[in-house]
């Protein structure tokens, strides 16, 4: 045998093995990536499954909040990222879809830069009013801005609730006046002080602010009830079609081997069904969402398209970052 063929054949062979042992990086923890701050919806949901992952996997998983430009500073750290299995994301539709949507500068295309793995959380908006407020169901809600055109004042608090309440409107074929906040805790505080009329926010500040009397929820934004609040009714139940679900999932950086994909893809699919967790998640009115990585490839394409669609028609133009 040529001495040479059998030295690049030994090193090819040595090579693969060391690339093989890099990948799997067993002795490193697993980071996780939650592009928003500690506290918020998104974070809550990693930190409640984040034990069951380092029991499943038999390593640490760690939880790394890089907030920052909707999303995009900690997307961007795990698109950076080696393929290797030991930086993760988990991150909402905000960062992943609408972004895609919103961002004339975006430096991460999610479908080309991320490689989804599984499904992890679904939730809702909640339209919310005051207690004393005249409509107690959606559709008195919609017969009210009818008889108050541009007059029915609306707080939301991200570019991501404007859009879906602009769509919202349309679809009702009413004129809501939309006032921008910079959080949900300042239109909240607006609307029970009677200087605006509704907001919409997600369900853990919902069942807070309705358990205490001060508020009603009239309707949440998805195509069929959260099993969590089955007495609150779907805004598709009085206007058809409506469906804004706020879904979070784990991906990984681009180009992850389908070994390592499907292992985490099982090992969040059986933590998502532990009891524990499920019990946890409703406490902020989430439920969990079980899909594999082929499914949630789908969801993530077919979101960017609608958010494109829902932009587009809203008249709202891409910002920069």
């Amino acid at each position: 045998m040529d001495r040479r063929y059998f030295l690049k054949t030994i090193g090819a062979t040595v090579a693969c093995s060391a690339g093989g042992v890099l990948a799997q990086k067993p002795d490193r923890p697993i980071r996780i990536v939650v592009p928003l701050t500690a506290g918020s919806s998104n974070d809550y949901v990693t930190r409640v499954i984040s034990p069951y992952l380092t029991t499943s996997l038999g390593q640490t998983v760690i939880v790394d909040n890089k907030a920052g430009a909707n999303g995009a500073i900690g997307t961007m750290d795990v698109v950076r990222s080696a393929p290797d299995g030991n930086t993760l994301l988990i991150a909402s539709v905000s960062p992943l879809a609408v972004n895609m949507a919103l961002v004339a500068n975006l430096p991460y295309d999610s479908r080309r830069d991320l490689t989804p793995i599984a499904g992890c959380s679904l939730v809702c908006n909640v339209l919310l009013v005051k207690s004393t407020f005249p409509a107690t169901t959606f559709a008195e809600f919609i017969a009210y801005a009818k008889k108050h055109p541009g007059q029915v004042t609306l707080g939301v608090s991200t570019t991501t609730t404007q859009v879906q309440m602009q769509t919202i409107a349309k679809m009702a074929e009413i004129d809501l006046l939309l006032v921008p906040y910079k959080g949900a805790p300042a239109a909240i505080t607006d609307v029970l002080g009677g200087r605006r009329l509704a907001t919409i926010a997600d369900p853990g500040i919902a069942l807070a602010q309705t358990k205490g009397g001060q508020m009603r929820a009239l309707a949440v934004s998805t195509l069929k009830r959260n099993p969590v609040t089955p007495d609150w009714p779907a805004m598709s139940e009085t206007v058809p079609g409506i469906d804004f679900s706020i879904w979070t999932m784990l991906a990984g950086p681009a180009g992850m081997s389908r070994d390592v994909v499907n292992k985490y893809s099982a090992a969040m699919a059986d933590a998502l069904r532990q009891k524990d967790v499920v019990d946890k998640f409703a406490q902020s009115g989430t439920t969990p969402l079980i899909m594999g990585p082929d499914e949630v490839k789908a969801l993530l394409a077919n979101e960017i398209t609608r958010w494109i669609k829902f932009v587009k028609d809203s008249g709202i133009k891409p910002e920069t970052i």
